[in-house]
């Protein structure tokens, strides 16, 4: 897979899903850089400063503090340039089928993929 993105935000507050999901985004070169956020605050905090201007974001939906749902509430809300052409992708061990609706549902989210991130699933995303 050739690079796909210049810039790809990864959302979680478990260490070794951040470890094996940005292993599988290099290894796969699906995107130029890879800046990793352990909690939705630490993200909004980097889109508003403008520290982060990533082009796609793999989102967890179970965080403490804030939630996926409740960063997708706060994103909604920031403005800067660019924010419109971000894809969002939840990744989540939820099988609740109520959360998957609730994502599918927001607009800024283009599609739900279940833990663990795999290389046929970024094949498939770029298909």
């Amino acid at each position: 897979m050739s690079v796909t993105y210049k810039r790809c935000l990864l959302i979680d507050d478990n260490y070794i899903d951040n470890f094996v999901t940005r292993r599988i985004l290099e290894s796969s070169n699906f995107a130029e850089e890879i800046a990793v956020r352990q909690s939705a605050n630490e993200a909004i905090s980097a889109l508003k400063d403008g520290s982060v201007k990533p082009d796609v974001i793999f989102l967890d939906l179970r965080m403490p503090l804030m939630n996926g749902f409740e960063f997708l509430n706060e994103f909604d809300k920031i403005e800067f340039e660019g924010k419109e052409h971000i894809k969002i992708f939840l990744l989540s061990s939820s099988l609740d089928p109520n959360d998957v609706k609730r994502t599918t549902d927001n607009k800024y989210v283009v599609q739900f993929i279940h833990k663990p991130l795999t290389h046929k699933t970024l094949e498939e995303l770029g298909s």
